[in-house]
């Protein structure tokens, strides 16, 4: 492979803002893996967020790319996976998996999709130093013949339109939307871009904590709901705290800490089988590896607000934030049915729009 911008390349990022600002270029943002491709003719590499090679667990993205990718390129985009007309992040991470059998198998039974939002280089030309709108531009020219499975990811730069698409796209799975300055060049690993997310609150019942790895303070608060036949189901965490409330949060919860994990809901985190038939935390996986996931049962009597921007399935998408204390609500009355249902949206028409 020889192209003016080689591989691996960091994604560039963008940081979070209260509302949508004017006078920029803004998409939807895609709830999915982040990934750089780049193409030299026969040659595809599909680079993570982290610069680490996702290739081998999406082939039929590399046969996809090589269809609708101009012969030498870099594109920047997400791997997305859709089902039931709605991103889905819980199929696609069962795709990063070491057996080469079952990436085979599911490249067949769930396979996946490419959304191009930026071009970093064409040809033998690197387009990092080019603002971005004559980069749309020669994405758009680039990707005019694109079929399915790769799609280009639609844009604008009417506000009014992309504060329309924050409301309505959520029910496909959507996460927000991105803002991105005109005249913005491409720059690796740095928060240039904007980002705004939706936000929500809810009451959860905290269950327990883990440690920080820094020592014995408090790293995350482990959060649940009430299901409708009343088992409290782990939903989620929320772990944003400075260090000096971490501290404190030790000497907050003492009184609820049990001594081990008998009698409490989730009693049964240990065992594998479990987490079958019930949401619990400390499922090891292939993303946990041999990660420490024990964790400090809590008596679940204490109810706290967080904020989160949505569910994937029955659980919290992304860590949740920590609001406040709810004294005056009671643990069994947190349950599933405060939590908004989002309208449906069909994934497919955002895909086709043409703006």
């Amino acid at each position: 492979m020889d192209l003016p911008v080689m591989p691996p390349v960091k994604p560039m990022l963008a940081k979070s803002v209260s509302k949508i600002p004017p006078g920029m270029q803004y998409e939807a943002k895609w709830d999915g893996f982040r990934a750089i491709v780049h193409r030299d003719g026969d040659e595809v590499e599909i680079g993570s967020r982290t610069g680490k090679s996702l290739t081998r667990y999406f082939p039929e993205l590399v046969t996809a790319l090589k269809d609708n990718l101009p012969a030498r390129c870099v594109v920047d985009g997400e791997i997305v996976i859709v089902h039931g007309g709605r991103l889905d992040f819980d199929r696609l991470t069962e795709r990063i998996h070491p057996a080469q059998s079952r990436v085979d198998m599911l490249a067949q039974k769930t396979p996946a999709g490419f959304v191009a939002f930026d071009l970093l280089a064409l040809g033998d030309q690197s387009l990092l130093d080019t603002p971005l709108a004559a980069r749309r531009t020669a994405l758009t020219d680039a990707l005019s013949t694109a079929r399915p499975p790769v799609h280009l990811a639609p844009a604008t730069t009417d506000p009014a339109l992309a504060q329309e698409w924050f409301e309505r796209f959520e029910g496909a799975g959507l996460d927000g939307v991105i803002a991105k300055p005109l005249d913005l060049p491409y720059r690796p690993d740095a928060r240039l871009m904007f980002k705004i997310k939706h936000e929500r609150t809810a009451d959860v019942v905290v269950a327990g904590f883990r440690f920080h790895k820094s020592g014995p303070i408090v790293g995350s608060l482990l959060l649940g709901l009430h299901d409708a036949h009343g088992a409290l189901q782990h939903v989620g965490v929320c772990a944003a705290f400075p260090m000096k409330r971490r501290a404190e949060l030790v000497e907050e919860l003492a009184p609820l800490r049990m001594d081990d994990t008998t009698g409490h809901p989730w009693a049964a985190w240990a065992e594998e089988a479990a987490h079958e038939s019930a949401r619990l935390p400390g499922a090891q996986s292939r993303w946990t590896g041999k990660k420490d996931l024990s964790w400090v049962p809590l008596r679940p009597e204490r109810v706290c607000e967080v904020a989160y921007d949505h569910l994937e399935g029955d659980r919290f998408r992304h860590t949740a934030q920590f609001r406040r204390w709810r004294p005056d609500r009671e643990p069994q009355s947190c349950t599933y049915a405060q939590l908004e249902e989002v309208v449906g949206y069909d994934l497919a028409e955002v895909l086709n729009l043409k703006a």
